[in-house]
């Protein structure tokens, strides 16, 4: 059998793809004996006999074509067999008829079209390899933060590179109204969907996201990024205002005061990425009557009823109370609907006593404190709305023993008695 000869050096013709992001060298490796087979293939009928072997750090290509000795004069096939005089002359001077004789192809010697045509299948394999690549990787990466540079400004959308220039879309309608954009920006968004339509990857981001906020909270504030704080809740009207509600896994940690920052310093910078937008943060509470009360701060409620089969609230305030829950434009109560998952309405408690009313947080020389969250967690948040409210429902509610209600009821009468 013939000794193997050296390979020939194909560097030249696929050097251009020894280096591609994304691809790990055994794919490369398979993609280009694929890429020789499909020609050979084309050029011999079939690439059964053939043995391919390709080095893509050095660029060297080696093919051989195994043939059938048989006797002079019986080649049926010159693409399957090889006389038995032929093969001794091609350094098998040994071999015999029925053997194996293994040939070395110079696939230089196939001519440009031949070498043309493995660069463009080559080619084409790369390029569907990339694109799956690309695909799969920002698919992981659905709802992580990403940073580009703006490269086209159009009237719909504008498109972004990262720093390994791949193409990321922000479409209008996921772009902070408030937001400008100019070629050489630098952008932060989240990846916000992820499809491979065609075997054409679009990689989709977003700037009004929920999601992007949340992102914006765990990069700046470490607490989050730890896991000492999670979010539990996000709304957002872009650009305008938005709402998060925030729990401490540690109770030495305050939760709003870690998002805040010292005089504000954490949340400005996420106040700046937002262009402006005002954020709220209130601390997260299981009870769906306290998250409301505190999903509508600044506003002071004086009572609450719940329907949570329904998930609807009428919420009960002060005349002057009303615009402070509603907001501009509404903007504040559609936020709290949106954070607590609650249809609120608003209604102005029209009591005739209503005005003298007295907030149970003036009581706390009287009453433990203990007691005054435990009665604000029923959405008594005055004294009128506990004292509206049955004792025994008082006592079911609220978990409170019967001695103590009644001295909170003895208490609140005492204070309008007098």
């Amino acid at each position: 059998m013939a000794k193997r000869q050296e390979a020939v050096n194909m560097a030249d013709q696929f050097s251009e793809f020894k280096e591609l992001k994304n691809i790990d060298k055994i794919t490369l490796i398979s993609v280009l004996e694929e890429s020789f087979r499909s020609v050979l293939a084309k050029m011999f009928g079939n690439d059964d006999n053939f043995d391919v072997i390709v080095n893509p750090d050095k660029g060297d290509c080696e093919i051989y074509q195994n043939l059938e000795v048989v006797p002079d004069g019986e080649v049926e096939n010159p693409n399957k067999e090889i006389g038995l005089s032929d093969a001794r002359a091609d350094e098998d001077p040994d071999c015999e008829v029925g053997e194996e004789h293994t040939r070395k192809i110079d696939f230089t010697k196939f001519g440009r079209r031949a070498i043309l045509n493995l660069r463009q299948t080559l080619a084409s394999k790369i390029l569907d390899l990339q694109k799956d690549a690309v695909y799969n990787k920002f698919k992981e990466l659905e709802g992580e933060l990403v940073s580009g540079e703006v490269y086209q400004v159009w009237k719909r959308e504008v498109l972004l590179l990262d720093d390994e220039k791949n193409e990321l879309l922000l479409p209008k309608d996921q772009q902070i109204p408030t937001d400008i954009y100019r070629k050489g920006d630098s952008v932060r968004a989240v990846i916000h969907n992820v499809d491979n339509k065609n075997n054409n990857p679009k990689i989709t981001v977003s700037r009004t996201s929920d999601v992007f906020l949340r992102r914006l909270f765990e990069l700046e504030v470490p607490e989050i990024h730890d896991g000492l704080i999670v979010i539990r809740a996000v709304a957002r009207v872009p650009g305008e205002r938005a709402k998060i509600a925030v729990e401490s896994y540690d109770d030495r940690i305050d939760p709003v005061g870690a998002c805040v920052g010292v005089k504000g310093a954490r949340i400005h910078g996420i106040v700046r990425e937002l262009r402006n937008e005002n954020i709220d943060v209130i601390p997260y509470t299981s009870n769906p009557q306290l998250l409301i009360q505190r999903a509508l701060s600044p506003a002071k409620i004086t009572s609450i009823r719940l329907d949570e089969e329904s998930k609807h609230a009428e919420v009960f305030l002060k005349p002057e109370e009303v615009s402070l829950a509603i907001g501009k434009g509404g903007l504040n109560i559609r936020l709290a609907s949106m954070l607590t998952q609650y249809d609120i309405d608003v209604y102005r408690d029209l009591d005739g006593e209503a005005e003298e009313d007295i907030y149970l947080d003036e009581f706390k020389d009287e009453i433990d404190e203990w007691v005054i969250e435990a009665l604000k967690n029923l959405g008594c948040a005055t004294a009128k709305a506990v004292l509206k409210m049955p004792r025994a429902e008082i006592i079911e509610k609220a978990d409170l023993e019967e001695d103590t209600v009644d001295n909170v009821l003895e208490v609140l009468r005492a204070e309008f008695e007098s």
